[in-house]
């Protein structure tokens, strides 16, 4: 994209409530052909290697819904670079420009999907293993849990509604709790 043009963001997960760079208009968005899934081992951010933690990526299949941020074109290199450096830190997710829609029209947003084939994509995992995972793991970046009650607190602002998401937060929080209460 040319550095005169703006561009926007398609934000799901943590680029939703922390994304750490300049932007001129934040609007709730709705992304076709992708779902959000707590799919992606983390190991740079919310895990370490041998005790992963779970984030979510865009897996194919269904709708999304998220924020669109716009990024003047006088910053647009410079996002994209600071983007690249946080989102392709192992190659788990792939870039993407998809169309979006915010509001009454559709707007082309750079995104991240997941890799299928890297070996952090975990797939859809059972509720109790994702909830053990989640409410075990902590990273440079803090604990699995940490990032996933952030981000269901996004979706609700939104009004989004993530029953699979909601469910594994509850059991989360519970197992967490008892380690917590047993220590």
């Amino acid at each position: 994209m040319p550095p005169s043009k703006d561009i926007w963001v398609f934000g799901y997960g943590s680029l939703m409530w922390r994304p750490e760079f300049d932007f001129i208009e934040r609007r709730p968005a709705l992304l076709g052909g992708y779902h959000r899934a707590l799919c992606v081992y983390s190991i740079h951010y919310r895990g370490v290697p041998g005790r992963p933690g779970l984030v979510v990526g865009l897996d194919r299949g269904g709708s999304c819904r998220g924020r669109a941020m716009r990024v003047s074109g006088a910053k647009a290199e410079q996002v994209m670079d600071y983007l690249r450096k946080r989102e392709l830190v192992n190659g788990v997710y792939r870039e993407a420009w998809l169309p979006v829609r915010v509001g009454n029209r559709r707007v082309t947003a750079c995104t991240y999907v997941v890799n299928r084939d890297h070996e952090h994509y975990v797939g859809m995992l059972s509720i109790e293993r994702t909830a053990a995972v989640v409410a075990r793991a902590v990273g440079p970046a803090g604990t699995a849990l940490d990032y996933l009650q952030n981000t269901i607190a996004h979706l609700d602002d939104l009004g989004i509604q993530e029953g699979r998401l909601h469910r594994i937060l509850a059991r989360a929080e519970r197992l967490a709790n008892q380690s917590a209460a047993t220590r």
